[in-house]
């Protein structure tokens, strides 16, 4: 039976290409009866990375049982796929927190407090001494590019640092230009509808009991955002009462000059001023400074306020 290998809900580039990665990296270890999948459409900054190195997006999957699977760039169950409590799970590579997640069986587990999960991929092929083919290190450069903003977002450690120029070089990009051209290719926002925009990179978590909706988009300019202000917080507004979030919040981010806003509807607005140590303006925004990682920056301090 197949085991299928899939990154979370609304993929990003880092979700996707380490699903890609991880499935060479198992066909290399001998594991040849696996599949790379998504749980959802690839955004444009990774359409422009799998079109710039002429790859297939993996095909989307809705349910995994009855195979057994592996994940990626997430562990959390409500992050997962729709019938994850059914399937068993092989083995996690991951850089994130570890939360709502059990299993039955034993499995493997790789996760490292690192800027990507392609990072941690690139480690396991070293450690074997395996050869990552020029298409899939561009696709993993693209990865951790996506994750750390270019090396810029304050998730980036030393290990991207070295990774990611070895990766260039082996993909044959220059990495500044590719880098900057992949990034501005998903912040192109009339192109993208104002669903898209609230939901195209939203994770839910649990804190304090409640559940919390956290999206984020990349931009150039942030007036892109204020002039479609009130179209988006209906349609966050619709999308919380469709699924029972307590609060949902949005962060625009400027991937120029590092620096976002929150929106947010339902309940969490004190906490979200408390976490943040700001206010919202008369226009609904609040600002933040230098925030740029969800991971690293948004859910640490709001988990702080939510449970502490």
């Amino acid at each position: 039976m197949t085991t299928l290998i899939f990154g979370h809900q609304n993929p990003d580039t880092d979700a996707l290409t380490s699903a890609l990665s991880f499935a060479e990296y198992q066909r290399q270890l001998g594991n040849t009866d696996v599949e790379a999948v998504a749980l959802g459409e690839p955004n444009d900054e990774t359409k422009f990375a799998l079109n710039y190195f002429k790859a297939q997006a993996p095909r989307v999957i809705e349910k995994a049982a009855p195979n057994d699977v592996m994940l990626v760039d997430h562990n959390e169950f409500p992050q997962s796929v729709s019938d994850i409590e059914d399937v068993r799970i092989r083995a996690v590579v991951d850089h994130h927190r570890i939360a709502n997640f059990h299993t039955t069986y034993p499995l493997y587990y790789r996760g490292e407090p690192v800027g990507s999960t392609n990072s941690i991929i690139f480690e396991l092929f070293e450690e074997n001494e395996f050869t990552i083919p020029a298409q899939l290190a561009g696709l993993m450069a693209s990865g951790i590019i996506s994750d750390t903003l270019l090396l810029k977002s304050p998730t980036t450690t030393d290990l991207e640092r070295r990774v990611l120029p070895e990766l260039a070089k082996i993909a044959g990009i220059d990495l500044e230009e590719y880098g900057l051209a992949m990034l501005k290719a998903g912040t192109n926002l009339a192109a993208k509808s104002d669903l898209t925009i609230v939901e195209g990179d939203a994770k839910s978590f649990t804190m304090g009991g409640k559940t919390i909706r956290i999206g984020q988009v990349n931009v150039v300019d942030l007036n892109e955002v204020y002039a479609r202000q009130a179209a988006i917080e209906q349609t966050m507004t619709d999308e919380l009462s469709k699924n029972g979030y307590d609060s949902f919040l949005l962060i625009a981010t400027n991937i120029l000059d590092s620096d976002s806003t929150g929106f947010v509807v339902g309940s969490g607005k004190e906490e979200l001023e408390k976490a943040f140590n700001g206010k919202f303006d008369e226009n609904g925004r609040l600002a933040l400074p230098g925030v740029v990682s969800r991971k690293k920056q948004v859910v640490p301090p709001l988990q702080a306020v939510y449970e502490g």
